[in-house]
């Protein structure tokens, strides 16, 4: 499927971020990635996912959540990377700036996070309920959104691996708090990184079986 990938500057929550966006032909919906902990929008396993979603029919961004120089102090500090507060607000600017986006017009969005990722996206669906249609987190921290949770009104897949029995509870325990359609999954024989063979191909499925069924034109 052809697609256009384009390098652009998100204007989100007062700071410029860097993201790579790629819109395939009649795009069934765009969906923007959060990345974890220490990463960025080169995360091979996010970049992996976004191809994948993409020659599903889908648009992906993938952006970074922190400035340059943001990612510079992180890197001393490793604070910048567990501040929620400041990611979901960048998450929430990030929708703001697909909603209005040329290329993006018109297009349902769902949000895809990772790890602490997957805090900001949460929180962003909950900051815009009318734009956000569909959460999908990966090994994610959810239960981090914190009091965010209930506020989600969109329909949230939890992927977790088998072997990652710390973040499975946690992920139960965010579920709990949601009044949203939400899912959890366990992807048997997977640990925290979906690092074993085939184990990231299942997550990218999962993941985009959820969006198809959850954004436009197929709702």
């Amino acid at each position: 499927m052809a697609s256009s990938r384009t390098n652009v500057k998100l204007q989100a929550a007062g700071v410029d971020l860097e993201g790579d966006l790629i819109v395939p032909e009649n795009p069934a919906g765009i969906v923007a990635f959060a990345h974890g902990s220490g990463s960025s929008r080169f995360s091979t396993r996010n970049q992996q996912v976004a191809r994948y979603l993409s020659e599903q029919g889908l648009a992906t961004l993938l952006f970074d959540l922190l400035t340059a120089q943001e990612n510079e102090i992180d890197e001393r500090t490793r604070e910048l990377r567990f501040d929620i507060e400041l990611i979901g607000k960048r998450m929430t600017g990030a929708v703001d700036w697909v909603a209005k986006a040329q290329e993006a017009q018109g297009l349902d969005i769902g949000l895809f996070g990772a790890s602490t990722g997957a805090a900001a996206a949460l929180i962003a669906a909950a900051e815009r309920p009318d734009q956000v249609r569909a959460v999908v987190s990966r090994g994610g921290r959810p239960d981090l959104a914190g009091d965010y949770l209930p506020a989600v009104k969109a329909p949230t897949l939890m992927l977790v691996g088998g072997w990652d029995e710390p973040v499975i509870d946690l992920n139960e325990q965010a579920r709990e708090r949601m009044r949203a359609i939400c899912d959890l999954v366990i992807v048997p024989g997977a640990t925290h990184l979906f690092e074993e063979p085939g184990k990231l191909d299942e997550v990218q499925e999962h993941a985009g079986r959820w969006f198809l069924q959850h954004l436009a034109g197929s709702s």
